[in-house]
């Protein structure tokens, strides 16, 4: 199995079990050069009252025992995506936002985030 068909089943996967509100691939899948060595970054959107540990280690027990390569997932609620762009000013996850691959958006969703037009570009 390819490394795309991969991340297609664990996208998959995850919408199917986990319900999020949008997943984006960022890393050397999106901004790198992959190699069969690379480990897959996914940063999900998840409407929650559990914390982020939680539910990343709730992810990862779902994922568990699953084929599935080696994985970096963040989980952020929708108001820590806009805390984090807005009052902590994390240049990483607006780097995310604004050159990740966004692989999956849930219908309906109304989450939109504003990013600042004055960002210098850190990652790539």
């Amino acid at each position: 199995m390819e490394i795309t068909d991969k991340i297609k089943n664990i996208i998959d996967e995850i919408v199917r079990q986990y319900r999020p509100e949008k997943i984006i691939l960022f890393g050397s899948f999106v901004w790198g050069n992959p190699n069969k060595d690379s480990d897959i970054d996914l940063f999900i959107i998840k409407q929650s009252q559990k914390s982020r540990i939680e539910r990343q280690r709730e992810l990862r027990l779902k994922l568990f025992g699953s084929d599935f390569p080696a994985m970096d997932i963040l989980v952020y609620t929708p108001e820590e995506v806009e805390k984090s762009i807005n009052e902590y000013k994390n240049l990483f996850i607006e780097d995310i936002l604004r050159h990740g691959k966004v692989l999956y958006s849930k219908p309906g969703s109304l989450f939109n985030v504003a990013l600042p037009k004055r960002r210098l570009n850190i990652l790539h």
